[in-house]
């Protein structure tokens, strides 16, 4: 590996595992406190770094690059669609300490709000005014959470009512599972391998689009067609009969040939009719 200088800047790649060599170990223990998942952490851990890979010119240039990826990591732990996953359907087996499988359930007793102002507040050890940013709620509502957290776990288990001691409880909780989080390069490769996919995916879509409404505009008809009306029965027809025999189709009998040549001779010596001049 080349030894870098003060002068020469980290590259993308170098940067990503620097930040993620810093972050990645205690963000998996924090995201333990979430869900009580150990394999759950690690994923949202590893997710969340997948997603600052892939929008990395926008993460490099974050005031605080840490917590854009804790508050993912955080989101994609607390989801509610992990419980429809079959692999998550099953407790994981418990903390041996008595003491922090007590604490444990104790936090997760608690709604994903409270619980995740607490971890941030009392754990990570955030300000109130930072907590209430990550947890995108007011000042005075992530006061009011970690009130009632703090509470709430104080009857389960009065030792804790002291901050300080529940501070150090959650710290000691989050070392003792000895989470460990992946290398930072499968990581990456896993991520750009997922970017790529989605890539694909949107211009196959995109192409089946395209050629869905090619195919539309090539079949469609370039004029209006005016349906034929369905053929209906005509009531209130008179019978036969009522206004004379109908005479039948074909040439004219002798009789009425004769008729006809004699209206026809009487009306040639008459004069013209009369007929309106134009103009």
């Amino acid at each position: 590996m080349t030894k870098l200088t003060q002068d020469q800047p980290l590259t993308a790649p170098q940067a990503f595992d620097a930040l993620y060599s810093f972050c990645a170990p205690a963000l998996v223990r924090q995201t333990y406190l979430l869900t009580g998942r150990r394999e759950l952490a690690r994923e949202a851990v590893e997710r969340a770094f997948q997603l600052a890979w892939q929008r990395w010119p926008e993460v490099a240039r974050d005031r605080d690059p840490g917590s854009w990826v804790r508050a993912v990591a955080y989101d994609c732990a607390l989801s509610p669609w992990h419980r429809f996953r079959p692999r998550y359907r099953h407790t994981e087996p418990p903390p041996a300490d008595p003491a922090d499988r007590a604490l444990l359930d104790a936090l997760l007793q608690l709604p994903p709000s409270y619980r995740r102002t607490l971890v941030l507040y009392d754990g990570v050890g955030l300000d109130l005014p930072e907590t209430a940013a990550e947890t995108e709620a007011s000042t005075p509502a992530a006061a009011r959470r970690l009130t009632h957290a703090r509470e709430a776990v104080a009857a389960r288990l009065p030792e804790l009512t002291d901050p300080g001691e529940l501070h150090r409880r959650l710290l000691g909780l989050a070392s003792t599972e000895r989470l460990r989080a992946a290398e930072p390069e499968p990581v990456r490769c896993e991520g750009e391998r997922r970017s790529m996919f989605w890539t694909r995916a949107a211009i196959a879509f995109t192409g089946t689009i395209v050629g869905a409404t090619t195919l539309t505009l090539w079949t469609a008809p370039t004029h209006f067609e005016a349906p034929i009306a369905p053929a209906q029965a005509v009531e209130g027809v008179p019978p036969v009969g009522i206004m004379g025999p109908l005479l039948p189709m074909g040439p004219l009998p002798p009789k009425e040939q004769a008729r006809r040549a004699k209206v026809r001779s009487t009306a040639a010596g008459r004069p013209d009719r009369l007929a309106p001049l134009a103009g």
